[in-house]
């Protein structure tokens, strides 16, 4: 098991900046590829950005390329979303979620190949 707890949420203006943090236990954090995914109010669950077990490989949503920026840091066992420039259509529950992964360079987008997730933080951003 391992258990997934985010923090870093909050009241923001848009373009302001927040940075989401995702805490990872249980088992070796640097087996799993990482990923953010974000839930509006009547909306599905949609990805974010992902990023490999080492790091080195990183993925956004078109929406959020250029914007936000993920990152990890594997001796602390977490798992970092920047967001700069925010705007109020970013208003949404943030979750980060894990999937074991073999390959050390892969990263995964479908939320359905994800095993464990995170409860969420909210963002809400202010026009």
């Amino acid at each position: 098991q391992v258990q997934l707890v985010e923090s870093g949420g909050g009241l923001v203006q848009a373009g302001g900046s927040l940075r989401l943090s995702c805490a990872a236990s249980g088992r070796t954090f640097s087996d799993y590829g990482m990923g953010w995914f974000r839930q509006a109010p009547g909306k599905e669950r949609e990805f974010v950005a992902a990023i490999s077990r080492t790091g080195y490989m990183t993925y956004y949503a078109d929406s959020v390329k250029g914007r936000f920026t993920i990152s990890r840091d594997n001796a602390k066992n977490t798992v970092s979303l920047q967001m700069n420039s925010l705007k109020p259509e970013d208003t949404a529950v943030y979750l980060c979620a894990a999937r074991l992964q073999a390959a050390r360079g892969s990263v995964t987008l479908r939320q359905d190949q994800y095993e464990y997730w995170g409860q969420g933080t909210q963002v809400t951003v202010s026009s």
